[in-house]
């Protein structure tokens, strides 16, 4: 069962058992003040181990005060000009050690060149709400669980809904077409910020460098979008997706532990980070 997403205030919470947290997503300026104790409420009324915030500099201090620790940093985040932070408060201490060993983070690399053409037969292009279904069977297949119920299309119809651009890679094969590449951009428009996340490629083409168009192909359309600074939050432990965006210029800002239940496991969690508006 998926975690739910609520609003509290005027800020959006994802909260439930499956992550076992609770986590802010966007936060309302309006509630920097007393959202650190609303959230900490809601995780002990439930039993919940961690909670996990997304914020900008300006409610930082409020969530010291209340005890919450920085696990990431991602400077410019908002609008191009306020640092933003990745903070937790971890409600069990056993939540805070690391479980699932990662490897190395890998160097960040400059001078980004173009990735080369695709193999004959695939195209990038983006989804749109008839392709649901298509990206919902490629999740499954790729993710055992996942903190957000991408593997249900009517989940990724509502997505689209609200500011989240699917891309896809389609194959020619056998006089058909078929996905075997999904990836998705969740915009923040008044923040000028955008997630790049929900990678998948079907076991059958990994290899190919099909990653590494999706990505490209979302960064331009970011920038032209108006989006200022790109990030993503990747699994620790899995070194290709890490790789990926380290040699796509994103610099490593910090690890959250133990921070999401994804593919059957808690994991933690890299974040990386990049400006659009500047060369790599």
């Amino acid at each position: 069962m998926s975690d739910v997403v609520v609003t509290i205030g005027k800020s959006r919470v994802q909260h439930g058992p499956a992550n076992n947290r609770v986590y802010l997503i966007k936060l309302n300026p309006a509630d920097s003040a007393t959202m650190p104790d609303r959230l900490l409420t809601l995780a002990r009324e439930h039993g919940y181990t961690k909670v996990f915030c997304r914020v900008h500099a300006g409610a930082l201090e409020a969530f010291l005060k209340a005890g919450y620790q920085i696990e990431a940093q991602a400077p410019e985040l908002f609008r191009g000009v306020e640092d933003g932070y990745f903070l937790s408060y971890f409600l069990d201490p056993t939540r805070e050690r690391i479980k699932v060993p990662f490897p190395p983070v890998p160097p960040t690399k400059t001078g980004v060149c173009l990735p080369p053409p695709l193999p004959p037969g695939y195209r990038v292009r983006e989804a749109g709400e008839e392709d649901a279904g298509s990206l919902a069977a490629l999740y499954k297949q790729n993710f055992e669980t996942y903190p957000f119920p991408i593997d249900d299309p009517a989940y990724i119809i509502s997505a689209m809904r609200e500011q989240v651009r699917f891309f896809v890679v389609e194959r020619e094969q056998d006089g058909g077409v078929d996905v075997v590449g999904a990836s998705s951009a969740e915009m923040d428009p008044a923040g000028k910020s955008v997630e790049m996340t929900d990678m998948a490629i079907s076991p059958s083409c990994r290899g190919l460098g099909l990653s590494v168009h999706l990505l490209h192909a979302m960064e331009a359309e970011m920038r032209r979008a108006g989006m200022i600074v790109a990030y993503t939050i990747s699994r620790a432990a899995w070194e290709p997706v890490n790789r990926l965006f380290a040699s796509a210029g994103y610099r490593y800002g910090g690890t959250m532990v133990n921070n999401t239940q994804i593919c059957g496991r808690c994991e933690s969690m890299h974040l990386w980070y990049r400006r659009l508006d500047r060369p790599a």
